[in-house]
């Protein structure tokens, strides 16, 4: 019978280490706990003023102006948000912001994204010329273009109305940008087929390419909503009757006085001026997302 032997392991020969298991692909692409702690505490820092602009909006008017501040209110009042929807027409300011902010939202989700389609998927002559002017408007400040603005409303007969508030607003540089970013990552054939089927290009841009530009349209509207109800300045400067004036007007004109700010007030109308902007940003967060992540891929 024959056995086979095995050889012995040499004792002078080093013992073999076991492998280490190799990284996976999530842990090398998982951030460094620094970094969750420097976005923890950026975090804080952004949301501590809107917190504490809600509970000063409770305190009495002699608390909010104590030295050193309080954080928690001693006396607990609603005695601000009284006179904010007593004292002020509040129905009508609200209204009139409500109608700027939602017209002017709309007309840029419309007219930005009919434009960034014309400048993603179309060819005509003048068109990178056209793409290079809606550039460099992005680069002039607003401030810039306000006397010509209210020179020309007024001479058009617009000044001290909601339609001088809206129209110059429409459609905005930046709205322009970001749907034709965006657009430009749709596929052509889409068009090309639309096209073959004897649609229009109305017809195209409005049953093809507006249901797939949700995001970055959802993105354009709460970004122009945001602005829009909290611009100050040109409606101050176009407003000149109580009727027309917005909230952040009517507050900043009310509650600033020549003799002392109100400034329980001020923090009242402030967090009423913040809420419906938070409404409408929980209610389209998602889209939000989608837009800011998918814009700009080509």
């Amino acid at each position: 019978m024959t056995q086979t032997l095995t050889p012995a392991a040499s004792p002078e020969s080093p013992p073999t280490k076991p492998a280490k298991p190799p990284k996976s692909r999530e842990g090398s692409l998982r951030p460094p706990r620094w970094l969750y702690a420097v976005m923890a505490a950026g975090l804080v820092l952004v949301v501590i003023p809107f917190v504490w602009m809600v509970i000063s909006s409770f305190k009495p008017e002699a608390e909010v102006r104590s030295v050193p501040p309080t954080w928690w209110p001693e006396t607990v009042t609603t005695e601000n948000y009284q006179q904010l929807f007593t004292q002020l027409d509040f129905p009508r300011f609200f209204m009139n912001s409500a109608i700027v902010a939602v017209v002017t939202a709309a007309g840029n989700m419309v007219f930005c994204s009919m434009l960034g389609y014309a400048l993603a998927k179309l060819q005509f002559p003048g068109k990178r010329v056209v793409f290079g002017l809606v550039l460099g408007t992005l680069m002039i400040p607003g401030v810039v273009t306000f006397i010509p603005l209210f020179v020309l409303a007024t001479n058009i007969g617009l000044a001290n109305s909601l339609p001088g508030m809206i129209l110059p607003f429409l459609a905005g540089p930046f709205g322009v940008f970001l749907m034709r970013q965006y657009i430009l990552s749709l596929p052509d054939e889409l068009i090309q087929a639309a096209r073959v089927d004897g649609a229009s290009e109305l017809r195209i841009f409005f049953s093809v390419i507006m249901p797939l530009c949700g995001p970055a349209i959802a993105t354009l509207g709460v970004l122009t909503f945001l602005t829009s109800w909290n611009n100050f300045l040109w409606p101050l400067v176009i407003a000149t009757d109580e009727s027309t004036y917005t909230l952040p007007v009517a507050l900043a004109l009310y509650a600033v006085g020549q003799n002392a700010t109100k400034y329980g007030l001020l923090l009242a109308g402030s967090v009423v001026v913040v809420v419906p902007v938070l409404v409408v940003f929980l209610v389209l967060q998602r889209r939000i997302m989608q837009g800011i992540a998918m814009t700009g891929i080509k």
